[in-house]
């Protein structure tokens, strides 16, 4: 029976947050753009890439020199680590090594590791991991233990299939007395699920595996890539061992990812590239190298010094964006939590009012499977979809010839997809960010109707 479908409500001023303000700090509204593609990467405010040019005048190497133009620099990029580690409420910059993404830091925790192995230890992640955070530990099982003699296993915990949830019990019946590491997505960057971190640090409590601290309990690796653009996060509150992230999500340009990690773990682990700024000054002989205090005995050669700049003050950014002041960026000094946890709520509530009204749009278009969390449940500002009857890549081509940039594909969830029974094995997501509006979300559910009602019926007895 036909119904008349309810009204769309109407665009109204978001009470959390003023988004047509922080949208003036961007350069795409100008250009007619919707951005509905934020868990890959986010757009850059102005200020940051005014920021890149701002730095020219005193342009040269940091830890190299003796000229003004080094000493100030060297004092800016410095300045950068605390900042990075006051935004995650790190004890202090000893915690924090930069490097390209969160790709390459998950990969330094795997070779700063590799030769703790022992015969018989195992690592244990989740069918729900971005590949960054699977491949590492099969390669390491796989690939790269075994040359050496050594067995280890890769363990993977299911998840549900109707909600997302990661099944606790599962994983924590793969936890034993030889699981040295346990790896964890924060946040799903396809099913948009949101782990319990503490119960997953209880789980990893309890194995009492011995590391080489003389700790009885299985580290624990958190891949904070969608968790740490919407969400606050505390690493001492969490006790994770480790958190990786990139900043290309977090409005800064491409280039640079964090490993935070606790400090006893990076004092007495190897590192993970060789040569340059790791090694002390002078430390270097036929029988003898001694490698650099923390930091920098995990940044060898030269590091990418004004996108680390340019990152660290986009977290300001981000604070005076929220409160529409100018009191954070462009300065240095410890951040108060508060302001960060209050900042990064607000940040939260709006994109969560944005998913959720997208979710609700979505839910009325005939055909159309939206995977993870059900409405109302917590999840991280994407939705990821697929429509029945049509290939997922041409519902984004679709999008994009109706203005609206989406992404379709495994999203790097291979894993999941799969264990979905998707085939091809992949999905459609919207995924939106701290400007995303109202009207971008009521955009990209106009053109997705239109798309869906394009499509071709199917031969009888195909799906």
């Amino acid at each position: 029976m036909w119904r008349r479908r309810p009204p769309r409500p109407a665009p109204v001023r978001d009470p959390v947050l003023d988004v047509e303000r922080i949208r003036r700090h961007f350069d795409f509204p100008a250009t007619g753009r919707v951005v509905t593609n934020n868990a890959a990467s986010t757009q850059p405010p102005r200020e940051l890439l005014e920021l890149y040019g701002s730095l020219t005048p005193s342009y040269e190497n940091v830890h190299r020199g003796q000229s003004t133009a080094s000493q100030r620099t060297t004092q800016l990029f410095e300045e950068s680590y605390d900042t990075i580690a006051s935004w995650l409420n790190a004890p202090s910059r000893r915690s924090i090594a930069c490097y390209r993404n969160t790709t390459e830091a998950i990969n330094a925790v795997l070779y700063s590791l590799l030769t703790e192995f022992r015969d018989g230890d195992n690592v244990v992640t989740t069918l729900m991991e971005h590949n960054s955070d699977f491949v590492p530990w099969y390669a390491l099982s796989r690939e790269i233990l075994p040359r050496f003699g050594r067995r280890v296993q890769c363990r993977v915990a299911r998840f549900d299939h109707r909600t997302g949830a990661l099944d606790l019990d599962h994983l924590a019946s793969l936890v034993d007395e030889r699981t040295k590491l346990v790896c964890v997505t924060g946040a799903s960057n396809f099913l948009g699920t949101k782990p319990p971190l503490d119960v997953v640090r209880a789980i990893a409590d309890g194995s009492g595996y011995l590391q080489p601290s003389g700790e009885r309990r299985s580290l624990l690796l958190v891949d904070g890539a969608q968790l740490v653009p919407s969400s606050s996060v505390d690493v001492q509150a969490l006790d994770v061992d480790y958190l990786a992230f990139s900043f290309h999500k977090v409005l800064a340009p491409f280039g640079v990812g964090v490993l935070y990690a606790k400090e006893h773990l990076l004092e007495q682990s190897l590192p993970f590239l060789y040569g340059g700024d790791m090694i002390a000054e002078g430390q270097v002989a036929p029988d003898l190298v001694q490698y650099n205090c923390l930091p920098w005995k995990y940044a060898a050669g030269t590091p990418n010094i004004l996108g680390t700049i340019v990152s660290a003050q986009a977290l300001r950014l981000v604070l005076d964006l929220v409160d529409g002041a100018s009191h954070w960026f462009g300065t240095a000094g410890p951040l108060p939590r508060a302001v960060v946890e209050s900042a990064m709520a607000r940040i939260g509530q709006h994109t969560r009012a944005m998913t959720d009204r997208a979710h609700a749009g979505l839910q009325e278009i005939p055909g159309l499977t939206v995977y993870g969390p059900a409405l109302g449940e917590p999840r991280s500002p994407l939705l990821a979809f697929t429509l029945a009857g049509m290939d997922p890549m041409a519902i984004a081509a679709g999008l994009n010839r109706l203005g609206i940039e989406s992404r379709a594909g495994c999203h790097c969830a291979t894993l999941a997809h799969r264990e979905l029974g998707l085939t091809p094995p992949a999905s459609c997501r919207l995924s939106f960010a701290l400007y995303t509006s109202a009207d971008d979300v009521d955009a990209a559910l106009g053109a997705l109707r239109r798309v869906a009602g394009a499509r071709r019926p199917q031969p009888v007895g195909q799906r």
